[in-house]
């Protein structure tokens, strides 16, 4: 159980964070910059959960993504391998939690009608808040990739959890607009309300 007594230490107060182990490193560190965004998308999923009080199969599957995303963030904060002699092992993000998020996008998108255009962030306020979470899930792909890149003993699960999870806030954003309904279509080239001002 996590026991958290004192919430400020100064430790930081130079421009460093310490890790679940090694060294400290910069606040602007791409490893904290990828824990940090997820930990923002986390965020962001709780208050999309705030608007879900009438849709109670999604908050279910919201509440469940908040507690994995706390997963993926203390994976991300854990850089190297675990020592073999250690008492416990280190947190990490496991594929049966992206297999669960593929399960969740077969499930909701079953029903709904196929796209013929993108669609615009909005129609309902449920679903503009999930395609706000959902564009910060993105944006923590990208740093995981990027940190990947110069730390490949980062954990892979962690950005297939991300790219799953983005595309399943993609569909819960529809399921909110009414199973699609109310989805907000992207029309290419609309000059009309400019014409209408000449």
């Amino acid at each position: 159980m996590v026991k958290l007594n004192v919430i400020y230490t100064r430790t930081g107060d130079g421009g460093t964070t310490g890790l679940v182990r090694g060294p400290r490193r910069a606040k602007h560190d791409l490893r904290i910059e990828a824990y940090g965004t997820t930990e923002e998308a986390n965020a962001f999923v709780g208050q999309a959960r705030l608007s879900a009080s009438t849709q109670p199969r999604i908050d279910a599957v919201l509440a469940r993504i908040q507690n994995d995303l706390f997963d993926v963030g203390s994976d991300l904060a854990t850089p190297g391998a675990d020592d073999p002699q250690a008492e416990y092992p280190s947190l990490r993000v496991r594929p049966i939690q992206t297999e669960w998020l593929e399960k969740q996008i077969d499930h909701f998108n079953a029903d709904l009608a196929p796209l013929t255009s993108f669609i615009l962030p909005g129609g309902t306020p449920l679903s503009a808040a999930i395609h706000i979470a959902r564009t910060v899930t993105r944006r923590a792909e990208r740093l995981v990739a990027g940190l990947i890149e110069v730390e490949p003993e980062t954990s892979p699960e962690a950005l297939r959890y991300l790219n799953r999870l983005s595309d399943l806030l993609f569909v819960l954003g529809r399921v909110a607009n009414a199973g699609g309904t109310k989805d907000v279509l992207w029309v290419p080239g609309n000059y009309g309300d400019l014409k209408k001002g000449e």
